[in-house]
């Protein structure tokens, strides 16, 4: 073998190395799952992301609470295509859920919904034979939160102490990347303030600043590469427990 030979296979193999890593975002990983074991067939109100009865009707009622995708409070909000294994059940395309809450039961990695765990099969007695299993071999991959027509939506947690003390939680995180991080900002003279993760998806700071807020986020991938985004609307200055506000803006990445 030549010395131009040994050269072209050696950069082959790299390139093929190279383009499989690239695609490993999107490959499946074997895992099981279960589903909370309620007579309510969506999500539960109380999960550990801090979103209350959004957390049970959010993409429909098809969530999910996770174990390590959990990431104190980081995976909240994510999304995954999770198909389960059995030919004879399963369907093909599987279910995406929206993850809302904490936990894990029996080395699961998900805790589905009953909705969402009957919505990987292929037919509805094939649901039913699910549900019997309780606990079902899956795989699952992230894939890109999408909610047509909606915005990012910042929720007021009822906790909060205007003007003393400010709790919020996002609703709506779209695209495939985690909220890492996100400032609270005067709008007047822009100084900003880094917010506490208090758990899940829920944000919190004392002493807030004065006037309208303008709240910036980090979008933030596996890769390390990372965006903030500035919604278009800002909190009023006059902001108070329980208030829903439209952040007008989308993230499609």
């Amino acid at each position: 073998m030549t010395c131009s030979q040994l050269f072209f296979i050696l950069f082959a193999a790299t390139f093929l190395f190279m383009g499989n890593s690239d695609t490993c975002s999107d490959c499946f990983t074997p895992s099981r799952a279960s589903y909370y074991p309620n007579s309510d067939d969506r999500g539960t109100e109380t999960g550990r992301c801090g979103y209350g009865t959004f957390g049970a009707t959010i993409n429909s009622g098809d969530v999910s609470a996770a174990s390590d995708l959990y990431r104190d409070g980081v995976g909240c909000g994510a999304c995954y295509q999770v198909k389960c294994s059995n030919m004879n059940y399963c369907s093909d395309k599987g279910v995406n859920v929206v993850i809302t809450d904490h936990g894990s039961s029996h080395n699961t990695d998900f805790i589905l919904s009953s909705r969402a765990f009957g919505r990987m099969a292929q037919n509805t007695d094939a649901a039913a034979s699910l549900l019997a299993l309780g606990i079902v071999d899956i795989e699952y991959r992230r894939v890109p939160c999408s909610y047509p027509n909606k915005n990012i939506t910042i929720k007021i947690d009822d906790n909060s102490n205007y003007p003393h003390y400010l709790a919020f939680v996002i609703w709506y995180q779209q695209g495939k990347k985690d909220i890492t991080s996100v400032q609270l900002c005067e709008t007047q003279s822009y100084e900003c303030k880094l917010l506490d993760r208090s758990y899940g998806a829920v944000w919190t700071t004392t002493s807030p600043p004065s006037g309208p807020l303008s709240v910036r986020m980090l979008f933030s991938d596996e890769n390390g590469d990372e965006t903030w985004i500035t919604p278009v609307n800002d909190i009023p200055s006059n902001w108070k427990p329980g208030d829903i506000y439209d952040s007008g803006v989308q993230v499609i990445a």
